[in-house]
């Protein structure tokens, strides 16, 4: 009967302790996805940020560039394409990679215009992007760290049981696909 009573505590022990590192692994998948949720919201509202100075970009080159229009517009486009983009970071990436493109041609245009360049509103608006720029890149480092902590808990043994029953799924880094694009878009107008 002793042996009895034994066996049985040993086996609620083990199933206690496997119940408690179960769940140990699953608040530690939701913290992770917490954590994405988050940085995720921060790459955004530096985005967000970039798409509100482009217009006034845009306006201040106008009054100099006016026969410019159709860089000018491509930079809109791009820019309204971005704002309008609420999908996955691969397919903002991509939005991202033709309003970066789009910045660079309006930089070409920009250099033909020295006045432009001496415009007090205009060096505000470029200093405004550039530091904008760094806060992108800052909370995209987040966010891609953060993606690459919980694509590890949710492929790494043993946390990959917990997290095929509770779907918790990998995730997308934020990413500039093309190679010229992966630089920090020039602002030195």
């Amino acid at each position: 009967m002793i042996g009895l009573w034994i066996t049985l505590g040993v086996v609620v022990a083990i199933g206690l302790i496997v119940l408690l590192w179960g769940v140990g692994v699953y608040n530690s998948l939701v913290r992770i996805r917490q954590h994405l949720k988050d940085s995720w919201s921060g790459v955004d509202v530096e985005l967000k940020r970039r798409y509100d100075l482009i217009p006034n970009l845009v306006n201040t080159v106008k009054g100099y560039a006016a026969h410019e229009s159709e860089t000018l517009e491509s930079v809109i486009a791009a820019r309204n394409a971005c704002v309008a983009n609420e999908g996955s970071p691969e397919s903002q990436a991509k939005d991202e990679g033709m309003l970066i493109g789009a910045m660079k041609q309006l930089s070409v245009v920009v250099e033909q215009y020295p006045d432009l360049k001496a415009d007090t509103q205009f060096i505000e608006l470029q200093q405004e992007l550039a530091e904008t720029e760094n806060r992108i890149a800052s909370t995209r480092r987040l966010y891609n760290g953060n993606v690459r902590d919980m694509n590890t808990a949710v492929e790494t043994f043993p946390s990959v049981l917990i997290a095929g029953v509770f779907n918790f799924e990998k995730a997308e880094y934020f990413e500039i696909e093309e190679a010229t694009v992966r630089e920090v878009p020039s602002v030195s107008f």
